[in-house]
């Protein structure tokens, strides 16, 4: 890992510089084309871009799409039980947070006219959840979207995820699908994932929403089908920014800034600080364990020393980055003062790791920026508003020639003349 310190001006143009130097590579060329495949030959050219594109190595005539029920019910079978247990605090912890976030109830307000309007929620009738995978495994990813999609009452949850090389979706990941009472699993992958969730193929029904992280080419194809589709995110490459203290211990720091970095590449590393020796202990102890195999090779921390704390938190709330450690002694004190961090971990023990896999909180967070108008993956990403008007007949008379007022003005008579005839009823 490779460590440079940033000249410190102010946190506008420090936050500016870090997103600058990140080099954003977009594949929508090559996106599109996918895009159109899927639309135009369906299963067809799922088996090829598979065969293509995703670890498998079989041949595109011998895979199949879909993954049977009993396939997903044994992997859980004969999961490991260390890890069974560990996924299934996962699960409840998930949950839990989940549902405090859920309010299901109707908000209705009378107004003075008579007339009532309210407002319910409802769960979207099917989502599409994508969870990377391949050479690797990653079930949380499954736990992470599946599980707010079960809480906000999806009745039809499909998981996309790309084959091993097999040409078989990995056992955790159809185990933490089975733990979901999931058992619509497709082993496909990337942008041509999200388009057949999005606009259906042969085997693969269309959805209302697709969720969860990807590589650029899933974050173009999420941005293409919005809006045919929701999505949750454009999620990128992972980012941590940490703001350590005199008495952060720099190996502490070092592990949770190279454990982001076994993300891969691209991602966004920061660390600032008052104390300039704070600083040069993190970057040391970083740059020896950012060798290890497994860890970005090309990845950069860009260490800042700030004149204080507060500008420290300036810097976190213009650059909203994917995560946000406060190691500092007050971060108690501090944790209320950002505004735009995906996920905040307050204190020397809350390492971003909890986060991505067992706290409770959703690792599925925006980047590149996007804290400042979005927030993790909860239930809210699967559950859509719904407006009811009752108009009364005393509420018509009344506001009858309101509407007819407007509607001329704007050049719709018949408007008026809708609400007028109401009135007159009345």
């Amino acid at each position: 890992m490779r460590v440079e310190p940033l000249e410190w001006l102010d946190a506008t143009r420090a936050a500016k510089a870090i997103r600058d130097s990140i080099a954003q590579v977009s594949p929508s060329p090559d996106v599109r084309e996918i895009a159109e495949r899927v639309a135009g030959e369906g299963d067809e050219a799922l088996r090829e871009l598979t065969a293509r594109f995703d670890a498998t190595e079989k041949s595109a005539d011998s895979l199949a799409l879909s993954v049977e029920p009993e396939e997903i019910a044994a992997a859980l079978a004969g999961l490991d039980p260390e890890l069974r247990a560990s996924l299934e605090l996962a699960r409840a912890n998930i949950r839990a947070v989940a549902e405090a976030q859920l309010d299901r109830e109707s908000r209705a307000v009378s107004l003075s006219e008579g007339q009532t309007v309210s407002i319910r929620e409802i769960a979207v009738g099917a989502a599409g959840i994508y969870a990377p995978g391949g050479r690797a495994a990653y079930p949380s990813s499954v736990l992470m979207c599946a599980v707010p999609a079960m809480v906000a009452g999806v009745g039809r949850i499909a998981l996309a995820t790309p084959p091993g090389p097999s040409g078989d979706v990995a056992s955790p990941m159809l185990a933490a699908a089975a733990l979901c009472d999931i058992d619509e699993v497709y082993a496909v992958g990337g942008a041509q994932a999200i388009f057949a969730l999005a606009g259906g193929t042969e085997t693969i029904a269309p959805v209302d929403v697709v969720a969860g992280p990807g590589n650029a080419w899933v974050r173009e194809a999420k941005r293409a089908v919005s809006g045919t589709v929701g999505i949750d995110s454009l999620a990128g490459p992972s980012e941590l920014m940490l703001i350590a203290g005199r008495d952060t211990d720099p190996r502490w720091a070092a592990l949770d800034l190279c454990a982001q970095a076994e993300h891969g590449e691209g991602g966004v590393l920061v660390g600032a600080s008052t104390d300039g020796s704070v600083l040069a202990a993190i970057g040391a102890q970083a740059a020896e364990l950012g060798e290890r195999p497994g860890i970005d090779p090309g990845a950069l921390l860009r260490t800042v020393e700030l004149p204080s704390v507060e500008d420290a938190i300036d810097l976190a709330n213009a650059l909203a980055p994917e995560h946000l450690e406060l190691l500092d002694g007050d971060a108690v004190a501090l944790a209320d003062r950002v505004t735009t961090a995906g996920c905040v971990f307050v204190g020397p023990h809350s390492a971003t790791a909890f986060g991505d896999y067992v706290a409770g909180s959703n690792h599925v967070l925006p980047t590149g920026g996007a804290g400042r108008f979005s927030g993790p993956l909860g239930p809210g990403i699967f559950r859509r508003k719904i407006a009811s008007v009752e108009v009364t007949p005393e509420a018509a008379a009344k506001l009858a020639p309101h509407v007819d007022t407007i509607a001329r003005a704007e050049g719709f008579p018949v408007h008026g003349e809708s609400a007028m005839i109401r009135a007159e009823d009345a």
